[in-house]
Formats: structure tokens, sequence, C-alpha cells
């Protein structure tokens, strides 16, 4: 039975068209993956079908009654709740109607007619079973389950909200999504917070439903353990294959080449076509042939040019700094108002590649904005070599102005360059053409990524201290990624939350671990 159809959806970003008259139907019960290259509007489509935004053209058409939501990493939440408060607010129906049922038993200790009563007692009786059967008195449980799954228990469940980091916001709100029990999950990169442990169980969790639930990742591993459909957003089509992602990859190669070869025939019948009017259309003898072959041209629906993905050329120019002091951490304590882990110690040579791992929100990148110097150490040591040059990306994508266009943010960064110089910088990491000059704020999560990479690309350095690289970059750009990683001479201070990649360049690990 489908719950989702969607009917000659168009709509246009930015001068971008990114759907065109594209078709779409999701079935009750499936999972579904939703892939694309940076840029394609895989988070556009998502807004689209949650009816966050209107789209220029086509039906977007839900079953009746179907309840569905949408996780927003972004969203504003009540940051003056705690912790258990807000996930309480997953069930603030069944909250309601428990209210409403204690009224009715005080009303009833007033009422002194025996059929009111009986009415009244038959309608609290027909309240209390619809409490009981929605699990209302297992509430806590309920919660507990899936905040221990989450490591949302990890915060401290009467934690204000307004003292968690945005990683874990984004945690908490995906806990109360899932405690929601929608008909339909709709989730935009629901691992970027996650650690290891905790997208494990978020796999289990997510194929032990029979309800249905879209999710936009640029994790592979991920989507090959939960999807049985993929849909595929590029061309200004949405198409949707049966299988995992590494089933998708191989019928989506066989689309490609199909429709490559499908657009250059056409190219080549349109230019056959032009040719003949241009030859024609000013003699007399042929006119009419040639109008006729106008108005032929004129109804074709023209093919859109494939799109290729914005390739990327990471390098990190950097020099060995041969020495086995590159950075020694002895007894390390950080935190803000109190201290978050036991005391950290390791130590890093010229040549070391340290992953840094731990659950997400134990400190990871506090300890990383500690050893820079960005937040106050709370005891214990740490030192640079005196030679140390360490180059940083943090996780946040934070700009000071998201007004900025990426051309008038490279020039802020390196006033040296002329504009021919920054566009040829920013078509480094694929930002070419009229991208270099779009705002920052409607450049997807992955396009954004690439502009801070290339800062560091134009930092020399012998240590570069990336706080999860990965997050938001398409499937192409993390291995050009991970190539450039490999090459690089210098040391590396590595955390990321995909095992895979992380494994692939890193020879040293450090896990932090709670108190």
């Amino acid at each position: 039975m489908s719950i989702l159809r969607i009917n000659k959806l168009s709509h246009t970003y930015d001068e971008k068209v990114l759907f065109k008259d594209a078709d779409l139907t999701i079935n009750n019960g499936e999972h579904v993956g939703i892939v694309g290259l940076n840029g394609a509007g895989k988070s556009t489509f998502i807004n689209i079908i949650a009816h966050n935004i209107s789209q220029d053209a086509g039906e977007v058409i839900w079953l009746n009654g179907i309840r569905y939501g949408y996780l927003d990493q972004h969203a504003d939440i009540d940051r003056s709740l705690t912790v258990m408060e807000y996930l309480r607010t997953a069930f603030a129906h069944l909250y309601e109607l428990d209210n409403k049922l204690q009224k009715l038993y005080e009303d009833m200790g007033a009422v002194e007619d025996m059929d009111v009563l009986d009415k009244m007692i038959t309608k609290s009786n027909r309240m209390l079973e619809q409490l009981t059967s929605a699990g209302f008195y297992d509430i806590e449980s309920q919660i507990k389950k899936v905040a221990n799954g989450l490591g949302v228990n990890a915060f401290g469940y009467d934690t204000v909200i307004s003292t968690l980091s945005g990683g874990q916001r984004a945690k908490l709100m995906l806990s109360k999504l899932i405690l929601e029990d929608l008909d339909v999950m709709l989730l935009d990169e629901p691992t970027n917070f996650l650690d290891v442990e905790h997208i494990e169980w978020l796999i289990k969790f997510l194929n032990s439903l029979e309800k249905t639930f879209m999710v936009i990742s640029h994790d592979t591993d991920f989507l090959n353990g939960v999807c049985k459909y993929v849909v595929s957003i590029e061309n200004g089509s949405i198409r949707k294959y049966t299988g995992n992602y590494d089933q998708f990859l191989v019928q989506h190669e066989m689309a490609i080449k199909q429709y490559e070869e499908d657009y250059a025939r056409q190219q080549a019948e349109i230019k056959k076509m032009e040719d003949y009017i241009n030859r024609n259309k000013a003699r007399a003898a042929t006119a009419g042939m040639a109008n006729s072959r106008k108005k032929m041209l004129d109804r074709i629906e023209v093919m859109a040019k494939p799109v290729s993905a914005l390739e990327a050329h990471f390098d990190f120019p950097g020099v060995l700094l041969n020495t086995k002091d590159m950075l020694n951490v002895n007894n390390l304590e950080i935190g803000y108002d109190s201290v978050l882990l036991p005391p950290i110690t390791f130590n890093m040579r010229g040549e070391t590649k340290l992953w840094i791992r731990g659950t997400n929100g134990i400190g990871k990148s506090t300890l990383l904005k500690t050893l820079l110097g960005y937040i106050p150490k709370k005891g214990g040591d740490y030192k640079f070599h005196i030679a140390a040059k360490p180059a940083y990306l943090e996780q946040d994508l934070t700009f000071r102005n998201t007004a900025m266009t990426p051309f008038d943010y490279i020039s802020d960064c390196f006033p040296r360059y002329g504009a021919k110089e920054i566009r040829s910088q920013l078509s480094r990491v694929g930002i070419r053409g009229e991208m270099a000059l779009r705002h920052i704020s409607d450049m997807s999560g992955g396009e954004q990524v690439r502009i801070r990479i290339l800062t560091i690309m134009n930092t020399t350095s012998n240590i570069l201290i990336l706080d999860e690289p990965t997050n938001h970059l398409d499937v192409k750009a993390k291995e050009v990624l991970l190539e450039a990683l490999k090459k690089y001479e210098g040391a590396l201070l590595l955390v990321s939350h995909e095992k895979q990649f992380a494994e692939a360049v890193c020879n040293e690990v450090f896990t932090c671990r709670e108190p």
C-alpha cells in the first residue's frame, strides 16, 4: 500500500534545477536511503515531503492519517527543559489524556446521580484502557531504553538542554523522534553525531521496524545495514532502486551509462536538425522543410546534461617533523564547570596518525579545543614541539557571516589572492562557476565543509587536527579526503565516528573513557 505519492515534482533553488517532473512512490514498511552528490537537493527534497518547503510545481500526497516526523538537527528546541522533560514531550498526548482522566476521577467524587456516575466510570475505563495499551505506565522504561541505546543517558536526565553541545542536542532530538513511534521517520544524517556503538544500536533498531523510514546518509556502511531501497537524486530526477547501497551502485552504474548514451544520442540528433535548419531556412525550395524541422525541434524535451560529482582534489601541504615529541599529553584534565574525563596521557611522534575515539558527547571535541588553547585546561599538562605547526578543522560549520559567498570568505582568509587565484583555489574543492558566488547559508553541508577544508589546504602544517571531517561529505569526496590524508607527511590527530575511515588512515588509537 502506498503511503506517499510524488507526482511531477519540480523545484529550483538558487537558479539550479533540483527536480523536474519527478515521480516517486513510497510504500508502507519500506526502509529507504536517499543519496546524491553534495548540493543535489537531498535535504531540500526531504523538507518538501515534510511540508517545510513549498515546491515550485507538482504534488506531494500523504495517505490520510499518516503520522510523519522530520529529524532537523538545526531545529530550535526549548533549551530551558531538562533532558528527561524534553524526552517526555514525545508522549505529550498521553500526559494530556492522563490529566483528563485524573480530572474525571476528581469530578466523580462529587456526583450523586448513579446513571451519570455509571457513564463517567465507563468513560474513565475507556481512557484507562487507552493509556494502558499505549504503554503510558511504562513511559520511563521506554525513554531509558532509547536513551541508553543512543547514549543520551550519559548526559544526565536532570541536565538542562542549554548546557548540551550541538551534537548532544542532535542525539536528543533523534531519541525523541524515535520515542514518538511515528508511521514514517524522515532522517537527515542521523549518524553524524553518533559513535560506533550507538550507530550499531540504531541499525538494529531501524531493522526491527515494520514501519517506514527515509534516511539521508553518506555513511555507506550504515546504508548497507538498514536500507532495502535507495532513492537517488541527480540530473533533476528522483529514481528508486531496489536493494541496499552496494546493490544500488551496480544498478546505478548501468543507469548512468545508459543516461549518458541517451543524452549523447539526443544531442547528436539536435545538432543534426539544427544544421539542417540553418542550411535550408533561407532557400525558398527547402524553407518549408526547414520550418517543419524547427517545429519538431521545439517539441523535443531536452535531457539535462549529466551531472558529475563536485570533483575535489584535496591535498594538505606539510612536512615531516622528525621528532618523538610532536605532542606530549600528561594527566591532562579537561572540561568546563567540572572535569569531563579521567586524566589523559598520550604521546605523538612526528609521524603519528592518532584516532581519538569515544562515545558522543564524552569530550573529544573539548579535548581538541583544549590542546589548541581555546578552552583552559582543568589540570595536568600538554606540550607541542616548539616547531609544531597545527592546522585545525572544527566540527561545527560556523561561519562569521553566512551571507558571505565562498569567494568573499576565501578572499578574507587569504587577502594576498587575486580574483583568478581565488577561483582557482575554490575549483580545487569542487566549488566552481556561479556556486562560488552563492551565499554560504544557501549551500549544503557538504559544500560548506569543502570551503573549510580549503582553508587548511592553504596552510603549511606538520600536524593536522581534524574533528569529524567526513560529516556531510559525499562518498566520492570522502574517498579523495582519505587518500589525501594517507599522503600527508605530518602527524594527524583525528576525531571520527566512522570506524572504517579512521582505521584506514590512523596507526594509533586513543579511547576517551567516562570517569
